[in-house]
């Protein structure tokens, strides 16, 4: 105990409003700007249930979580309670999940947003943009939590407004007709286009695994959980605000476009966002959504290299990672880690560069390899429920009397976990994701074996029998 003592440590130098700005800002990306074309191809509008189905799940789990760190708020939280009340093959799983997660995030991002910036100047080579964004981000990283959190906090803003105001702008297209030569749309492309549920039961299935991919980066709560100020009460608040926001600014963005556009329609439109503002007589729509989706770009490599960094630091310290990266500097952050999770991400752009230069359809293959950290990302969910399972047992007493318990446990936690299983099945029989998905499960599988190999399974989980 003396030793965890003396190990250096996080500082709460966060607000509670840079907190839930940070989650609302990794689960708001480009996942929802340019990825609802897909989601709607397989299901219809009966992609807003999928949204909602999937928000539940997720409501779940953040209250698992929440209900923990409330007890026991520490940096990189999640696979603390996953080593302490499942296994430390768990705990050790959702932090390497975590770091392999967001350095394939960080590199898809970062190539997004050079082709963002293409938009305004097409003739500067990617290269340059790519470096100059890479070292940008490091920097804000590398100086201190607090101007990583300004930094998110102004990049999700950004992304909020603009969800917000294409809802305000949707609706008044749809029930005043402003945009549309005054004739309101009503709400008949909603089921006049081959139904409501156009995709059946497997198509309503395939757009949750997208859906799933989206809402990935929500946890952040779990990690930036150690550097807030007032964490049991920033936390309550964050996962009570933050999981109805988004839900609102999904469910909300996506009702607007399959209301106003026939859903077989939208792939020929290209981006809904662009025509949506377009239609409304903005001209410089296009414009406005490239800055926003460049800064949701932004934004996601930047939680990203946060996120990933803390866990590559977590690692470290418990001996799962070289020792170089258990540093931190005089600002107190992890500046090792940080720097070698922006080196992955720095090599992944690299080595895209250099097979786009010798073979042009490679950027297809970088948005399956973007799609592998969609398990992975699931990783941490799954711990979560188990470990709430296990806390409680463990933890009666501090139950009683616990202000923020997850309502209609057990069965709620029993639902979300079997939901997560079926859609990692139907990632399976979907051609669309089954190339990626296998690529995830073969990282945790690789990650498995190193763990077994290196600590066998001799080791008593930490905590099992600790009532604290």
């Amino acid at each position: 105990m003396s030793e965890k003592q003396s190990q250096p440590k996080l500082k709460r130098s966060m607000t509670a409003g840079q907190m839930e700005m940070i989650s609302l800002g990794g689960a708001i990306g480009v996942g929802l700007f340019m990825g609802a074309t897909s989601t709607i191809k397989w299901t219809g509008p009966s992609v807003m249930l999928a949204y909602a189905l999937v928000g539940v799940i997720l409501y779940i789990v953040m209250r698992s979580l929440g209900e923990m760190i409330y007890i026991n708020p520490g940096t990189g939280s999640f696979a603390d309670y996953a080593t302490e009340y499942v296994h430390p093959l768990a705990g050790y799983l959702a932090k390497w999940a975590n770091v392999f997660e967001y350095i394939v995030v960080g590199m898809s991002e970062v190539i997004a947003a050079t082709e963002y910036l293409q938009y305004w100047w097409p003739k500067s080579p990617t290269w340059i943009a790519g470096l100059v964004i890479i070292a940008l981000l490091v920097l804000a990283n590398l100086a201190s939590a607090k101007a990583y959190g300004s930094l998110e906090f102004w990049f999700a803003m950004i992304k909020v407004v603009t969800i917000i105001l294409m809802i305000i702008l949707g609706l008044l297209i749809i029930f005043f007709g402003i945009g549309n030569g005054g004739h309101p749309t009503g709400f008949s492309n909603l089921w006049s286009h081959g139904g409501f549920f156009t995709g059946g039961v497997k198509g309503f299935f395939f757009s949750m695994s997208i859906i799933v991919g989206s809402y990935e980066g929500i946890e952040l709560l779990g990690i930036s959980a150690g550097e807030v100020a007032n964490p049991q009460q920033a936390i309550v608040k964050s996962v009570k605000s933050v999981l109805f926001r988004i839900l609102i600014f999904y469910i909300g963005a996506i009702f607007v476009i399959v209301t106003i556009y026939p859903w077989n329609k939208l792939t020929a439109i290209g981006s809904p966002f662009v025509q949506t503002f377009a239609k409304i007589g903005i001209t410089s729509a296009a414009s406005i959504i490239n800055f926003v989706v460049l800064t949701a770009a932004l934004s996601g490599a930047n939680s990203g290299i946060y996120s990933s960094s803390r866990m590559l630091w977590k690692l470290s310290q418990e001996g799962d990672a070289p020792k170089i990266f258990n540093h931190l500097s005089r600002r107190i952050v992890p500046n090792a880690a940080i720097l070698g999770i922006s080196g992955g991400i720095l090599i992944g752009f690299i080595l895209d560069l250099i097979a786009t230069a010798i073979n042009k359809s490679t950027s297809d293959m970088f948005v399956v390899v973007f799609s592998s950290s969609v398990l992975p990302g699931m990783v941490p969910w799954f711990v979560i429920l188990l470990a709430e399972m296990r806390f409680r047992r463990n933890n009666p007493d501090l139950m009683s009397n616990h202000p923020f318990k997850l309502p209609l446990y057990p069965l709620s936690n029993y639902f979300a976990f079997i939901m997560l299983i079926v859609i990692v099945i139907f990632m399976f029989i979907n051609p669309d994701t089954r190339v990626s998905v296998t690529v995830g499960a073969a990282v945790l599988i690789i990650a498995t074996l190193v763990y077994l190999h290196r600590w066998g399974l001799s080791r008593t989980p930490h905590g099992l029998n600790d009532n604290h």
